[in-house]
């Protein structure tokens, strides 16, 4: 009979640590089967998950959580702390509608020390509770853990600048998935942490301490003895640079060793200060298809969990993007691409083989990214900043200050806008229009389809000034793509349908279901007008101003907040121009938070799809009974210029 599988004992850290140590390596082996026949139905993000199982294993194992905290940067490598934290029943609704989160979240479980989502906000966010700790004078651990991908983020090295300086206990781990900073995994250096982190080694080295500065001169000598000690620890491993910031540095040490970890770990309680383990493991770690391709599977859709492959289907908006940048790369030797650690996610891996000197990857830094490609554009190169619509918040001050305030060409590829589905809250790309709008200089477009972005792009390249092009995540329209992409011309939009009694104004991903809606509202009797604006700023007043004063019903509908966007700027529009439609309602995302879901799912429940906008113009025109709101419209106007 076969024997029953561990994890399925496992509901909390307290239920780990009652597991031999010797059988965890089994435990291991079932949380990264378990993860991958979920994943592999709902996506989500698994290389990196797969890499840690046997740290987040010896975490749990030796601290106590939740009342040691563990914060988990990004947090998308926190699908086996999720499983051992009382979610393992749960984990097959990772990432839907009403299910868990695929990031850790403080009201998901009380083993979720911070809700984390964007890269570099562990040792800042870890030392604050350190701090509250000490304030509170408490003794819990406070642990923070990040890839070293997330090390390059700005706001990563001010933390770890930080806490080195307050000198307080708190632990940084360093998941190096990349052997980015050193290789140097070995016999020697393990068993040098294994010496360094003893209690033998610890007590020696503060004896030694306090008698050199017993000595004469002794404040010197203790500081040379510690010189001396770096300067033996650096010739094997490469902790330098984190004990000059003010930690004590331990590792490289081999991540998937269970025993090495805990060993470690235990030892933690021997050292006083600001602690930095520099743990290497191997990002997919143990499911072939990921190891070997760690980028593809870094953030998967739903897959074959055997073969590893996914389902065929129409190209996305990315794929357009990607091909659209190799053919203006071609063009105009003046442009050059820059990513933040994206480059196959943002589709700038062809243009990255087609002119490896002109793509610049400049690692989890989206603000150095901007500014980096303001002084290029200030050398009479065109910039093209490929970034997600929820990344690119970090980057507001250099957007305005350092690229539209100087007036500079540099064009902004705004990947995943609007509702991104499954990523949840900390990924929705709901706010560019809103925070891009309002900046001089700046021009914001959205293309309606995979025939509209190259065009865009090619009008924000040629045009000189600042300019941001926002697309959807997901497959396009199906339109097809026509051979001969003209750039579109600034400012305008176009009017897709003639209507009398609504007029429907809409922008990129909104547009195809506006003709759904307006298809539909035909059946009902009523008659609407449909534009897609492609402009958010500057909008076409020459086109929508006509047609708000004849028809005098207006629905705006976008993929964004409401507060500062689309709508928003036509309110603006018609404020300027003394206009005052009948009737002006604004669809879009109201005052909350986007949860993860399926993109059809939430645009339902958000009220963004065709069926929202059927029902709103049915409530605006009565059912069809439209003439007396027009004619008044009309009269209105009249008195107006006779006035």
């Amino acid at each position: 009979m076969q024997a029953k599988p561990l994890l399925q004992d496992i509901h909390s850290p307290e239920d780990l640590k009652r597991v031999p140590r010797e059988k965890l390596p089994q435990v291991a082996d079932q949380l990264r089967d378990l993860i991958v026949q979920c994943v592999s139905r709902t996506g989500g993000h698994l290389a990196s998950s797969l890499g840690v199982v046997e740290l987040t294993l010896a975490l749990h194992y030796v601290f106590s959580s939740p009342s040691d905290r563990i914060v988990w940067d990004v947090g998308h490598q926190s699908y086996a702390h999720k499983i051992l934290t009382g979610r393992r029943d749960e984990f097959s609704t990772l990432r839907t509608l009403g299910g868990i989160s695929g990031f850790p979240r403080i009201k998901e479980s009380p083993c979720d020390a911070f809700g984390t989502g964007h890269s570099g906000t562990s040792i800042s966010a870890a030392l604050g509770m350190a701090v509250a700790r000490d304030m509170r004078k408490e003794s819990h651990k406070v642990i923070a853990v990040i890839g070293d991908g997330s090390l390059s983020s700005g706001l990563a090295l001010e933390g770890l600048n930080q806490a080195g300086h307050q000198k307080r206990d708190l632990v940084v781990i360093l998941n190096d998935n990349e052997w980015s900073i050193s290789p140097n995994v070995g016999a020697l250096s393990g068993y040098l942490n294994r010496i360094m982190t003893g209690k033998f080694y610890t007590s020696f080295r503060k004896r030694v301490e306090n008698f050199l500065k017993s000595m004469p001169k002794g404040d010197f000598m203790a500081r040379m003895g510690k010189k001396t000690e770096e300067l033996a620890k650096g010739f094997i491993v490469p902790g330098l640079l984190f004990e000059e910031l003010g930690y004590t540095y331990i590792g490289p040490i081999p991540g998937h060793n269970i025993e090495d970890l805990i060993g470690t770990f235990q030892n933690l309680g021997n050292l006083e200060g600001p602690l930095l383990i520099h743990v290497v493991t191997t990002k997919g770690k143990g499911y072939g298809p990921a190891e070997a391709n760690p980028e593809y599977f870094h953030g998967v859709g739903v897959f074959d969990p055997v073969s590893g492959t996914g389902p065929g289907a129409l190209p996305a908006y990315t794929d357009v993007f990607a091909d659209a940048m190799v053919e203006i790369g071609r063009e105009n030797p003046k442009v050059v691409a820059i990513t933040a650690a994206m480059c196959a996610g943002t589709g700038l891996a062809k243009f990255r083989d087609a002119f490896p000197d002109r793509f610049f990857d400049v690692g989890i830094a989206e603000s150095h990214a901007v500014t980096f490609a303001a002084g290029l554009a200030r050398e009479g190169k065109i910039p093209v900043v490929t970034i997600y619509s929820t990344f690119l918040q970090r980057a507001y001050d250099q957007i305005l200050h350092d690229v539209c305030l100087q007036n500079l060409p540099v064009v902004f590829a705004v990947d995943r806008g609007g509702i991104v589905g499954s990523d949840g809250a900390t990924h929705q790309g709901l706010f560019d229009f809103s925070y891009l709008r309002h900046i001089p200089n700046l021009s914001v477009m959205a293309p309606a389809n995979e025939v509209e972005l190259p065009q865009m792009l090619r009008a924000a390249v040629s045009a000189g000034r600042p300019a941001a092009i926002r697309y959807p995540r997901g497959t396009v329209t199906g339109v097809g793509l026509h051979a001969d992409l003209e750039p579109v011309e600034w400012g305008k939009g176009a009017l897709l349908r003639e209507g009398k009694d609504l007029l429907i104004l809409s922008i990129g991903s909104t547009v195809a279901l506006s003709l759904l809606a307006a298809e539909e509202l035909r059946g009902k009797g009523i008659s609407a007008a449909v534009v897609n604006a492609r402009f958010a700023k500057p909008l076409d007043a020459g086109l929508i101003l006509p047609l708000a004063r004849r028809i005098g019903r207006v629905l705006t509908i976008e993929e964004n907040v409401l507060a500062g966007g689309f709508g928003s700027a036509v309110l603006e529009m018609f404020e300027e121009h003394g206009e005052h439609p009948a009737q002006i309602r604004r669809l879009g995302i109201r005052d909350v938070f986007v949860e993860h879901g399926s993109q059809a799912e939430l645009r339902e429940m958000h009220g963004i799809n065709a069926e929202a906008v059927t029902a709103e113009g049915l409530r605006m025109c009565g059912h069809g009974k439209t003439f007396l709101p027009t004619l008044f419209n009309g009269i209105r106007s009249r008195l107006e210029r006779i006035v």
